[in-house]
Order: structure tokens, then C-alpha cells, then sequence
């Protein structure tokens, strides 16, 4: 008897494939606007599903390590990463997914939607990029900062145009240095102290305990001005060269040593997230140049990125759910079980298609906050940005639970395959769950949107696109129509007691179920705008949304029924 061995077959173009990521750009950019779009992204998903799947595994295979010390005993702290991980690297400048936004030619041709291109690019490159969309975020974060009017014009001259490059052998990174042992999320009690030196730039010392893509070129660092007092508003960022090169400090060394002052401890041994170098830094008179300037409280220029990467965090989620889903369908035409495909098997298919649902709600919802973000870049439009001031964590934490759980129920589509190291289906789960964590757990960002209602009325917007959906609902159907606004009602209710009392215990002991049902009437919502425009899919997966999450009925044999048009 022969050895049975499965195949397993590539999922779909991930762009050609993917039918409301094609309609959802249709919309938004215009036909021409997307016909403009689509050779970038067709080039962008043959490189996925050709070397950058292999640079990927590479990169899992060879995680990083920490060579602390050369042949002769000179302390180098160098982080030496696998050839797939500078793979990884290079595509992404070429492939422009940090660059987009901010290059004069796009914005000419695709003006704020510029940023609907970029969530594009971010939802074909993320899933198998080896989680070098980590370092894309911090990047494109750091870019906003330096594009501040606040910033030194050396400064942002000097480093942006590396940051948005799109050379291979010019374009660089950024790490994030904020948290610190003591503190974590709790910014108030971080204890790395900045003092000014006599040329203009700045000395830091201090502990930083979480430090991705340790490996970049520069990272932004939050630090306490001597003098400044305590609290968290009067933090301010820093750049920090990572490397001797840019550090006028360093000398006669060699240019990849690190930067003097900086200290790397230890890379972090993390369930997930291999291939990304993650360390403790220590920081001791490390040179460091202000982006503002640091005696005005910072903690308000520093959120620049953090809202940035925040969206990064929802593209990441979102585009892991969709690309999952694509393997566990292409693995479900070729697995047989019970006389036939895995694929025909109605209860497979009922499980499938509420992943689906799920998937097109957290696509929406990243996509949406990206819109906004455009918006509030290219023509600073104030309902765009008093709208993503309360979208963004509810994009980030609602597309964080949605992702874990999607990855949960995907390995298990997979059956002992998916528990498996060597078939890559068990990084599935390991890597969705820095998801709710990075960049504000769940708890974090469900008080920020509690912050937010109370302090800038950052329901309104949310409020009156429930109603607009309810009114757009209504001839596609009543019953979801009529959820939507029973729903509305309810949240003005709630709005309104967090306005009332923010700091009761009653109030806070429920911020996250109130921020998770706020997340999930908005993705309803923006399903509900996108089936109005005539999308089929959306429609469908508006209504299953909606009985799924704001109903809670069981979807099983409607899911079924629908896949092949949902997934």
C-alpha cells in the first residue's frame, strides 16, 4: 500500500481572489482611481504568493539572535537576522507600503484616498511578511511624527526621506521605545530621563523593556524632560540612531556597531512574532534629537504614531482573518473526509462562512479607519479626525479579539495538520495574539474610548453614521434596519451615562463591553454603506454581521448557504 501524502494547494491570487477588497476599492477610489491601483497591486500579490511565501518561511525557520560580543571581546550588540527577513525589507520598500502616502505622485493621483491604496498594499503584504509589518507600522508612524510641523526641518529632512524610501539600499525603519518595566501601558511612571545638550540634541537614560524591530535604524523614544515634573502629557519623543553611522558621538567605529549609550540586554523569547527582534534596551547618554520641542508637553505629538500604528495593528488583524481563510478553503477542496471534499460538508461550511463574516467585518472596519486617516492628512478634515479619534481603538481592539479567535477556529479547520509546527497553520494563532496586546490591550483602549466620550463628545460621529446606515438599510432590510436604530438608541443612552460620570464604577467595569458593541454597530454600519452601493457580498454579510454580533443568533445555515459568495 502506497504512503498517503495531502496536497495542498496555494490558496488564490490574494488580490485578484479577494472580491470585497476589489469592490471595497472600486468605491472608494472611483474607477480610475482603482484602475490606477491595479498593476501596484497585482505586482505586490505575485510577490506574495511567490518569493516573499518563501522569504517568510526562512525568516520563521531563522529567528533572530543577539551576538553580544566580537571574536576579540569588544561588545557589539548586533542583531543578526535571516536572509528571508531582509527579503522581507527590501519588497516593502519597493513595493512602497511605507512610502505611499507621503510621495507627491500619489497623493496627486489618488489625493486622501491615498491612504485606502496604502490599507491595500498593507492587507496583500502583511499575513506572510513574517510579521515585518510590525516594523512597516513603526515606520509609517514615525513618518507622521516627522511630517509634524513641530519638528525640526533638519531633523524631519534628514530622516524622513529615508524612512519613505522606496530603494532597497536607502529605505530604512523604526523601532518604538516606549514601555518600561514598572509601567507598561501606565506612561506616568516612566522613569527615562532626557537632558539637553549643548549642541541641541538630547542625552537619554533609562530602561525600555519592550522594544520591536530592535534591529532598525532609529527608533522613537518617549523620555521625561530634567525638570519636566511627573506625569504622563509631559513625556516627549526622541529619535535615536540605533547605529554608530548616524551617531556623531560614536567616532572611529564601525558603522553597524550600535550607537554609544545604547545597550541591548536581551532578545524577548515571545510565544509568537519569531522572526521579529524584539529586545530590552538599555539606554545610558544616548544621543538622541527632540521632535518638538520637549518643553511642551509631548505625549500629544508622540499619539501622532501611536494612531498610525494602531490602524497598522487593524490591517494586520484583518488581513491575517482574510488570508486564513483563503488556505482553510483551498485545504477544504482538497481534503476528502466522508466520501467527499471537506468543501461540501454543510457544517465545514457553515463554520467557514461565519469566519467569513467575520473576516469582511474586520476588513471593513480597518478600511474605514485608513479613509479617515487620509482624510485628516490631505485636507485636514475635522469631522475625519473627530470621527477617528474614537474609530481607531475600536478598530484596533475589536479587529485584536476577532483575529485571535478566527485563528483559533483555523487551526482547527486543519484538524492535527493545523497543531502541527512544520505545515507553518500553528504561527496562525501564535502570532494573532499580539494583536489585543500591542499598542494597548483590550482593557487600555476600551478606557481611551471611554476618555474620548467623555472628553470630546467622540460618540457623535459614530452616533450619526448609525443613523445614516439605519435609513440606507431599510430597502435592502427592515429587520436590520430596525436593529441598527434600536441599537443607536441604545448607545446614546449609554454615551450618555460615560459623559455623565466617567469615573464610575459601573461605567468603567463596562467600558469593554460597551466599546466592543460600539466597534461592532459601526462595522455593521459601514457593511450596510458599502452594500448600498451595490456590493452583493457586503450585503450578505451585513445581515449575518448583524445577527451574528449585535443580535447574537446563530448564523450556521445562512453561512453555509452563502460561502462561495462571502469567501
Amino acid at each position: 500500500m502506497s504512503r498517503f501524502v495531502q496536497p495542498v494547494p496555494a490558496p488564490d491570487d490574494p488580490y485578484a481572489g479577494d472580491r470585497l477588497l476589489r469592490s471595497w476599492l472600486e468605491r472608494q477610489l472611483g474607477p480610475a482611481g482603482h484602475a490606477a491601483a491595479k498593476g501596484r497591486l497585482a505586482d505586490l500579490a505575485a510577490d506574495v504568493a511567490g518569493p516573499l511565501r518563501a522569504a517568510q518561511a526562512d525568516a520563521e525557520a531563522h529567528p533572530p539572535t543577539l551576538v553580544r560580543y566580537d571574536a576579540w571581546g569588544a561588545r557589539v550588540d548586533r542583531i543578526e537576522t535571516s536572509a528571508g527577513w531582509r527579503q522581507q525589507r527590501a519588497a516593502a520598500a519597493r513595493h512602497a507600503v511605507v512610502a505611499l502616502p507621503y510621495l507627491p505622485a500619489a497623493r496627486g493621483t489618488w489625493g486622501a484616498a491615498t491612504r485606502v491604496v496604502q490599507h491595500a498594499l498593507l492587507h496583500l503584504y502583511g499575513p506572510e511578511s513574517a510579521t515585518f509589518s510590525c516594523p512597516v507600522a513603526m515606520a509609517d508612524g514615525a513618518a507622521a511624527l516627522l511630517s509634524r510641523p513641530e519638528v525640526d526641518a533638519e531633523v524631519r529632512d534628514a530622516w524622513l526621506p529615508r524612512l519613505i524610501s522606496t530603494d532597497p539600499a536607502t529605505a530604512i525603519t523604526s523601532g518604538q521605545w516606549m514601555t518600561e518595566a514598572q509601567g507598561g501601558s501606565d506612561l506616568a511612571r516612566s522613569t527615562t530621563i532626557g537632558r539637553p545638550a549643548a549642541d541641541g540634541s538630547w542625552r537619554l537614560t533609562g530602561e525600555k523593556w519592550f522594544c520591536s524591530a530592535a534591529d532598525a535604524t532609529m527608533a522613537v523614544a518617549l523620555a521625561r524632560p530634567e525638570g519636566a515634573g511627573r506625569g504622563s502629557r509631559v513625556l516627549a519623543p526622541f529619535l535615536v540612531p540605533r547605529y554608530a553611522a548616524d551617531s556623531p558621538l560614536a567616532g572611529a567605529v564601525a558603522p553597524d556597531a550600535p550607537a554609544p549609550g545604547v545597550t541591548v540586554h536581551r532578545l524577548k523569547d515571545k510565544l509568537g512574532t519569531r522572526a521579529l527582534p524584539t529586545a530590552e534596551i538599555g539606554l545610558h547618554d544616548a544621543y538622541a534629537l527632540p521632535l518638538g520641542d520637549p518643553a511642551v508637553p509631548g505625549l500629544v505629538r508622540a499619539m501622532t504614531l501611536v494612531v498610525v500604528t494602531r490602524l497598522h495593528n487593524a490591517a494586520a488583524a484583518a488581513g491575517g482573518m482574510r488570508r486564513s481563510l483563503a488556505y482553510a478553503r483551498a485545504y477544504a477542496e482538497a481534503r476528502h473526509v466522508a466520501g467527499g471534499p471537506l468543501s461540501t460538508n454543510p457544517l465545514h461550511r457553515a463554520t467557514l462562512g461565519a469566519l467569513a463574516v467575520d473576516a469582511a467585518g474586520a476588513f471593513a472596519l480597518a478600511g474605514h479607519a485608513f479613509a479617515l486617516l487620509g482624510r485628516v492628512e490631505v485636507g485636514a478634515d475635522p469631522e475625519a479626525a473627530a470621527e477617528l479619534r474614537i474609530v481607531a481603538p475600536l478598530a484596533k481592539l475589536a479587529t485584536g479579539r476577532l483575529a485571535v479567535g478566527s485563528a483559533s477556529e483555523y487551526l482547527e479547520s486543519f484538524g492535527g495538520a493545523g497543531y502541527v509546527e512544520d505545515t507553518g497553520v500553528p504561527r496562525l494563532l501564535r502570532d494573532a495574539q499580539v494583536l489585543p496586546i500591542w499598542e494597548g490591550t483590550t482593557n487600555v483602549l476600551a478606557v481611551d474610548v471611554l476618555r474620548a466620550v467623555a472628553r470630546e463628545d467622540a460618540g457623535v460621529p459614530l452616533l450619526r453614521r448609525l443613523d445614516g446606515a439605519a435609513d440606507l438599510a431599510r430597502p435592502l432590510s427592515p429587520v436590520l434596519a430596525d436593529t441598527l436604530a434600536a441599537l443607536a438608541g441604545e448607545l446614546r443612552a449609554d454615551l450618555a451615562a460615560v459623559a455623565a460620570d466617567p469615573g464610575a464604577v459601573a461605567v468603567v467595569a463596562g467600558a469593554r463591553g460597551l466599546a466592543l458593541r460600539m466597534a461592532y454597530a459601526l462595522t455593521a454600519a459601514l457593511l450596510v454603506e458599502q452594500a448600498a452601493w451595490g456590493d452583493e457580498q457586503a450585503e450578505v454579510a451585513a445581515v449575518l454581521w448583524a445577527r451574528r454580533w449585535l443580535r447574537h443568533e446563530e448564523i450556521a445555515a445562512d453561512a453555509h448557504h452563502h460561502l462561495d459568495l462571502l469567501g
